[in-house]
C-alpha cells in the first residue's frame, strides 16, 4: 500500500491541497433504522474526480468499517459506500480524473450544527437516518478538537479493525495512540502509543482514513508527517497476540 500513499499524496497535490493543516473531520453516533452506528466525515474544497466528503462508518453489531466518498451541496450530502479493497484502490487510493457519479448512492444526509438527518436506500431497503454530532476536529487555522476524536480507520483484518485517538498537544494536533479493536468482543484489545514529540502521527496529507494501511494479513503501517512522510510497520504476534513494531 505504499504506492497508494503516494498516489493519494500526488491527487492532493495536483488539487492544490499541498499544505499543512487541511483536515475537517465530523464524528457522529446514531441510527440507520434501528441499528446503532458510528460515522466520521471528513470535508474537502475538492479532492479528486469531484469528491468533496469523504468518511467511514460502522454497524455497532458488526464493527467493520465501510468507506465512503461522495458530494456535498451546502448542507445536503450524497454518499456512495466501497464494496471491497479493490473498489477502494481504484476510487480513493489511485483515483480517477472522471467526474464521479453519485445517482443511486445509498446515503443521502442533511447536516446541521448539532447532527445529521438523512436516510439510507439500497433496492427495497430504505431506512431513516438519525445522527449526533459528538465530536470533530479542524487544523486548518489555530487546531481545535472538541470532544474524544476516535477515527475510524478504512483499514481491517478478519479479526480487528484500528481507531485512532486524536488530541491536540503542544505540537499540534495527531495521533496520540492507535486502538486495536476485536470485532466479534467489540472492545479494545490494545492500544499502541506514540511517543512523538512533534506530533506526526496519522497526520500524512491522505485521507485521514487512510493514515492506517495493511501490508499484509497481520502487518499494517502507521503514517507519519514530516520528512516528505513515512510509515513504521506493526506486526501481529501470534504469541503475544499482540501487534508489535517491525525492526527491518
Amino acid at each position: 500500500m505504499r504506492r497508494g500513499i503516494i498516489a493519494a499524496v500526488g491527487c492532493l497535490l495536483l488539487s492544490g491541497k499541498a499544505y499543512a493543516g487541511w483536515y475537517q473531520v465530523k464524528n457522529y453516533e446514531g441510527s440507520i433504522g434501528a441499528n446503532p452506528v458510528h460515522l466520521s466525515l471528513q470535508r474537502y474544497d475538492g479532492f479528486g474526480s469531484g469528491i468533496t466528503v469523504e468518511g467511514s462508518y460502522f454497524y455497532d453489531a458488526k464493527q467493520s468499517p465501510i468507506a465512503l466518498y461522495g458530494k456535498a451541496d451546502g448542507t445536503k450530502l450524497t454518499l456512495c459506500e466501497i464494496a471491497d479493497e479493490k473498489e477502494l484502490d481504484r476510487v480513493l487510493v489511485t483515483g480517477s480524473k472522471t467526474p464521479i457519479d453519485t445517482t443511486g448512492c445509498p446515503l443521502s444526509l442533511d447536516l446541521s450544527q448539532s447532527g445529521a438527518t438523512g436516510i439510507w436506500i439500497k433496492g427495497p431497503e430504505k431506512f431513516p437516518v438519525v445522527l449526533k454530532q459528538v465530536a470533530g476536529l479542524d487544523d486548518t487555522a489555530e487546531g481545535k478538537v472538541n470532544g474524544n476524536v476516535e477515527i475510524p480507520f478504512w483499514v481491517q483484518t478478519a479479526v480487528h479493525r484500528f481507531a485512532g485517538i486524536f488530541t491536540k498537544t503542544n505540537a499540534g494536533i495527531c495521533m496520540t495512540k492507535l486502538q486495536v479493536i476485536n470485532k466479534m468482543k467489540k472492545k479494545t484489545v490494545q492500544s499502541i502509543r506514540f511517543d512523538d514529540a512533534d506530533c506526526n502521527a496519522g497526520m500524512l496529507m491522505t485521507p485521514i482514513y487512510m493514515n492506517v494501511q495493511k501490508l499484509g494479513e497481520e502487518i499494517i503501517s502507521v503514517n507519519f508527517r514530516g520528512n516528505g512522510g513515512y510509515s513504521i510497520e506493526y506486526g501481529f504476534s501470534l504469541k503475544t497476540k499482540t501487534y508489535h513494531r517491525l525492526v527491518h
